[in-house]
């Protein structure tokens, strides 16, 4: 009998190998095939995709931050879990694919009382079996449990590479709040200073007002100056420690021993990042692989549900021994077996298996509508990206022009007016205006950076370590650099 169930068992193998699913086909980029117009990368020659993150922020204070982020930030952990659970759903599910065998053992005595019994007298029964059972196993002639089967696959994938995609966010987030808190630093050191100075200037115009020397505007004009210097002072000071308050959220633990910070004007990151094809972005990008991922899954749940239409056939099976004593129970002749097939034909369901198709079928159109609104969100970010670079680096370098002719300006100002020719107003507004350009040279620096950091994320920089040309993709950090 054993031999009979092993034959049926890998003759269902074969026959069950049919999958009555959609044949996928990738749905066309509703993209342009090229970027528009930008300045193209200087010299690279390597895609982002394959520059690690360690080569691409060369800043050791920030590598410490990213790697600590990676091994605590709370976000990342539950992206990991949520792998582990879609594994395990797949397990479970997978597990249907295969006969599942159960040991069992039972026993019963039992006594029937004279008075209900035909012979008029009362009778004790005893019946025990030990054997090796067959669960009920569907034979997958159309392809059902294989398409759950397939579809918990790619949803366990799908939740892979969403992983992959928190930590690629993950590491821009951290980048950009460093670099954003750099530049709330190196902006509160400028307010600091023209209060330092303005303060001076003040107490020069009231000592000069007390003798007569200048005007109450004068003088007004000066406060005005210096308190205007305290609110921004005040300002940047909160702004900073908000922005640091951010990054310990991020890393997910308090910012200690960390290497000394570097000025935005010494980051070194790379900006000339090759930007290659929109169709690279479909295999570079785990956002966009993660969504057609799920698309495969809906495409699958279809199968399942065309399935549901068909016969469904179930075997259950046993085989062991039986006595109606326990010294009998492994005696010869007690060889007991069973098997019960079943046919389930579906008749009327109340259109319950034409809803499931309708659903599922829908659940596919959401999900390739889903897959290509990434591929365009994707598209946007790096066209964004690319097209700001090149007017970034023009805006940074008229910038620096003009804070370096507002600070000539000053220096003259100052001159003039030490030397009597120019008026106090003509030195406040010098340092007003140089304040100011100073302010918006850390502020495009910043723009700067932080652009570059999302052509790196938008291009799929992020998922290696360090750069190794003929290595595999490496695992996230595990422990801070």
């Amino acid at each position: 009998m054993m031999k009979q169930i092993t034959l049926t068992l890998l003759a269902v193998g074969v026959l069950s190998a049919c999958s009555m699913a959609p044949k996928y086909t990738r749905p066309d980029a509703p993209v342009a095939a090229s970027y528009p117009e930008h300045r193209e990368a200087q010299g690279a020659q390597r895609s982002a995709a394959e520059t690690g993150w360690r080569d691409f922020f060369h800043d050791a204070r920030l590598q410490t931050l990213i790697g600590r982020a990676l091994e605590n930030n709370r976000d990342l952990r539950v992206a990991a879990l949520r792998i582990e659970e879609a594994r395990a759903q797949y397990n479970i599910v997978q597990a249907d694919r295969v006969p599942n065998l159960n040991g069992t053992a039972t026993g019963n005595r039992g006594r029937t009382p004279a008075s209900v019994n035909q012979f008029g007298q009362s009778v004790v029964t005893s019946n025990y079996q030990v054997g090796v059972s067959l669960a009920s196993f569907e034979l997958d002639f159309f392809g059902r449990v294989k398409s759950l089967s397939d579809a918990a696959l790619a949803s366990y994938l799908s939740t892979e590479e969403a992983r992959v995609s928190a930590q690629l966010s993950l590491i821009s987030e951290v980048a950009k709040a460093y670099l954003n808190e750099r530049a709330f630093a190196e902006q509160e050191e400028l307010a600091r200073r023209t209060l330092e100075s303005r303060a001076k200037g003040y107490e020069l115009a009231k000592q000069r007002f007390d003798v007569g020397a200048t005007s109450a505007l004068d003088l007004q004009q000066n406060e005005a100056l210096l308190q205007t210097a305290r609110v921004t002072a005040a300002s940047v000071a909160r702004q900073r420690a908000q922005a640091w308050n951010a990054l310990t959220v991020l890393v997910g633990q308090p910012l200690t021993d960390l290497p000394a910070p570097q000025p935005l004007s010494s980051q070194d990151i790379v900006t000339e990042l090759p930007a290659g094809l929109p169709s690279d972005l479909l295999v570079q990008r785990p956002d966009i692989r993660s969504a057609e991922q799920t698309l495969l899954a809906a495409n699958a749940n279809i199968g399942a549900a065309r399935a549901a239409f068909f016969p469904r056939i179930s075997l259950t099976a046993g085989v062991g021994t039986a006595s109606n004593s326990l010294d009998g129970l492994f005696e010869s002749g007690s060889r007991a077996w069973s098997f019960a097939p079943q046919l389930v034909l579906p008749i009327f369901q109340g259109g319950r298996n034409t809803a499931n198709l309708n659903l599922a079928e829908v659940r596919k159109n959401i999900a390739v509508a889903n897959y290509e609104k990434t591929i365009q969100v994707a598209f946007q970010e790096v066209a964004d990206a690319l097209v700001a670079r090149g007017f970034l680096d023009e805006q940074a370098d008229a910038q620096e022009r003009v804070q370096r002719a507002q600070a000539e300006r000053m220096k003259f100002a100052d001159q003039r007016f030490e030397n009597g020719i120019a008026s106090s107003l003509d030195v406040l507004d010098a340092q007003r205006e140089l304040f100011s350009a100073e302010q918006e040279l850390v502020q495009i620096r910043l723009l700067r950076l932080t652009n570059a950091v999302d052509l790196y994320r938008s291009l799929g920089g992020g998922i290696r370590e360090t750069t190794a040309t003929a290595a595999a993709p490496t695992t996230p950090a595990t422990s801070a650099p």
